[in-house]
């Protein structure tokens, strides 16, 4: 099964116990995303992040940079447990 394939499955179970007015919501939220013209200025698969520095777990400044100089880097924003 590809990530896409199971992307949809995780979307299709959520929206199938969502409340309607929930969905509503973050349909019109999506679509106006969409309609902002984010989707131009994204990167693109193969594109090159520009440089950051983020908070580690433990509240350390990281350096991309520095990261990168070690090996290949994988980056996850994680939004919390509301």
């Amino acid at each position: 099964m590809s990530l896409q394939d199971k992307l949809d499955k995780v979307k299709k179970e959520f929206e199938s116990g969502a409340p309607p007015e929930a969905l509503a919501i973050m349909h019109r939220a999506t679509e106006d995303l969409r309609n902002s013209g984010i989707m131009e200025r994204v990167l693109k698969v193969g594109g090159q992040a520009p440089e950051f520095m983020l908070p580690d777990a433990q509240g350390q400044m990281v350096s991309s940079a520095e990261l990168l100089s070690k090996g290949p880097l994988v980056v996850s924003f994680y939004r919390g447990v509301w």
